[in-house]
C-alpha cells in the first residue's frame, strides 16, 4: 500500500469515528471536541492526519472550526447520513510536489528566454498583491496559476501539461481541498515571492536538479503552510514558517 493510500485510509478511519460519536449523542451541539492534540494521542494517529479528519467534517457542515479555540459541534447526523471524502490538500499537494518537481526538472531544459522573462513578469504580479485584499488574492491565485501552468508548458510534453492542469483543477473543485486554502488565505499564508523568484533563478541556470530542488522545496513549504493554518496559533507560526523558509533558501543560494 502507498504512503497516500495509507493516509488517505487513517484520516477517513479517524472522521468516519467521530462522525459515528457524533451520531450517537456523545456531543450536543455547541460541545467542543478534544483538542487535535488529545484526538491524536487517543487514535495514535498523526496531527495532519486529525485535521484532515476535522475538515471532512466541516465541509459536510457537522462542526465549526475556530482558529484559537478549536472544533465546535454545528450539526448532528440524521439516520440517513454518512461521511463524504473528497481529494484533501495535503494529498493534492504531495501530488503536486511529485508532478510539478519533475515538470520543473524536464523544463529546465527547454524554456525559452522569453518564457522565462514572463515567469519573472507573473512573480513580480504576486508581489503586487501580496497582502491585499479579495480582488488582491484573486489576482494573486491567478498569477500563481500561470505560472505553474507556465512551467508545465516547458516540458514539451501534453501529457505532463494536462497531469498539472488536472491537479489545480482538483485544487479548486475538492471541498476539502478548497476549504484548507481558504483557512490558509485567511491566516494571510500566500504565495511566497521569493520561493517562485528561486524557481525561477533555478530554470535560468538551465539546471534540471536544481530547478527540481527549487520547485520540491517550495511545495513542501506549501505544505507546511497548510499545516499551520489549522494550528491553534496559525497566523504566528505561519510568519515564522515563513520567515524559515527564506533563511533556508539563502543559505542555498537560490535566491
Amino acid at each position: 500500500m502507498s504512503q497516500v493510500q495509507s493516509h488517505d485510509r487513517l484520516y477517513q478511519e479517524l472522521a468516519r469515528k467521530l462522525f459515528a460519536q457524533l451520531a450517537s449523542g456523545k456531543f450536543k451541539i455547541g460541545d467542543r471536541l478534544p483538542a487535535e492534540r488529545d484526538l491524536a494521542d487517543t487514535h495514535g494517529v498523526s496531527r495532519p492526519t486529525v485535521r484532515e479528519a476535522i475538515i471532512a467534517l466541516e465541509v459536510q457542515g457537522y462542526v465549526d472550526v475556530r482558529v484559537g479555540s478549536g472544533a465546535y459541534v454545528k450539526k448532528l447526523p440524521g439516520a440517513a447520513d454518512a461521511p463524504e471524502f473528497n481529494v484533501t490538500a495535503f494529498e493534492l499537494t504531495e501530488a503536486r510536489l511529485l508532478i510539478e518537481g519533475e515538470a520543473a526538472a524536464l523544463a529546465a531544459t527547454n524554456l525559452t528566454d522569453d518564457e522565462l522573462d514572463q515567469l519573472d513578469a507573473l512573480v513580480a504580479r504576486m508581489a503586487e498583491t501580496d497582502g491585499g485584499g479579495r480582488e488582491d488574492v484573486s489576482a494573486q491565485f491567478a498569477a500563481d496559476k500561470a505560472f505553474h501552468l507556465l512551467i508545465a508548458g516547458g516540458t514539451r510534453n501534453a501529457a505532463m501539461v494536462h497531469a498539472v492542469e488536472e491537479l489545480w483543477r482538483m485544487r479548486a473543485s475538492s471541498p476539502e481541498s478548497a476549504l484548507l486554502h481558504d483557512k490558509a488565505r485567511d491566516a494571510k499564508v500566500t504565495p511566497v515571492v521569493d520561493e517562485h523568484s528561486a524557481i525561477v533563478a533555478a530554470l535560468r541556470s538551465r539546471d534540471p536538479g536544481l530547478a527540481r530542488s527549487a520547485m520540491r522545496a517550495h511545495l513542501a513549504a506549501v505544505l507546511d503552510h497548510l499545516l499551520f493554518a489549522t494550528e491553534e496559533q496559525a497566523v504566528e507560526e505561519a510568519r515564522q514558517a515563513i520567515a524559515s523558509k527564506r533563511a533556508r533558501f539563502s543559505r542555498t543560494g537560490l535566491l
